[in-house]
């Protein structure tokens, strides 16, 4: 049974984000339970990593003085799971947005799925979304975006270390995805689609493992807060 200390010198909490929660909501509902259940004012509590509203899966919670450890956990391998749609392309590479451009997907086959695969194993290049959170010149990328404005983004180094077909019915694929610190898995899922050359948009996502966590063994949002009232029921 946690007490209020416990959270204060240190917690790692493991959440099930559900879909439509941004990583924020999370932290922020965690939070308050805790503020709320305690009688306490003021407790810090930060997320290892964000995950974007369409996606569900593993977040880390830290409590108390366990946040000083976010950027350990940040710097983890991360696997995913989730399916690509072939075929099509949005501006932000996922569902966030409407479909702009449609390509044709009669010349891909199962082999030149599972071939194309191979160049993106390793340390890649890729480019962040627009549609993303990054700043630029104090400001963030999808603040740009939404107002129509071009900006340039600069490339970045990442390493992925698997790349899994687990399912083909095209238009969709399924994947899982096992990378390092700062991959897009949308940018994966737009690049992917031109290197089949037709297009693709990311349309199911979630996070499995962040290093040895994983997200089998994260419970819900209600869940924990029915676990921290049972706990001041019966402390």
């Amino acid at each position: 049974m946690l007490t209020e200390q416990d959270y204060k010198d240190g917690q790692v909490l493991l959440i099930d984000k559900p879909l439509q929660w941004t990583s924020f909501q999370v932290v922020n509902k965690l939070r308050w339970l805790i503020r709320k259940n305690f009688g306490i004012k003021k407790i810090k509590v930060g997320h290892a990593g964000t995950l974007d509203p369409l996606a569900s899966g593993l977040l880390i919670i830290c409590t108390g003085k366990f946040t000083k450890r976010i950027q350990e956990f940040m710097g983890q391998t991360k696997e995913y799971t989730g399916t690509i749609t072939l075929g099509a392309t949005t501006p932000s590479y996922d569902l966030e947005t409407e479909v702009d451009q449609t390509f044709p997907i009669d010349h891909i086959s199962e082999e030149i799925i599972h071939t194309t695969t191979k160049q993106f194993i390793g340390e890649i290049e890729q480019y962040p979304p627009v549609f993303s959170a990054l700043k630029k010149d104090g400001k963030r990328l999808y603040e740009y975006a939404r107002e129509g404005e071009e900006v340039t983004i600069a490339s970045r180094k990442i390493t992925i270390t698997e790349f899994e077909i687990t399912r083909i019915k095209l238009p969709e694929v399924d994947f899982k995805v096992v990378c390092g610190k700062g991959t897009y898995i949308r940018s994966l899922a737009n690049d992917f689609g031109k290197a089949l050359k037709s297009g693709g948009h990311l349309s199911v996502l979630r996070r499995t493992k962040i290093g040895e966590f994983s997200v089998h063994d994260a419970i819900s949002p209600e869940t924990f807060e029915k676990q921290l009232r049972t706990e001041i029921e019966t402390a």
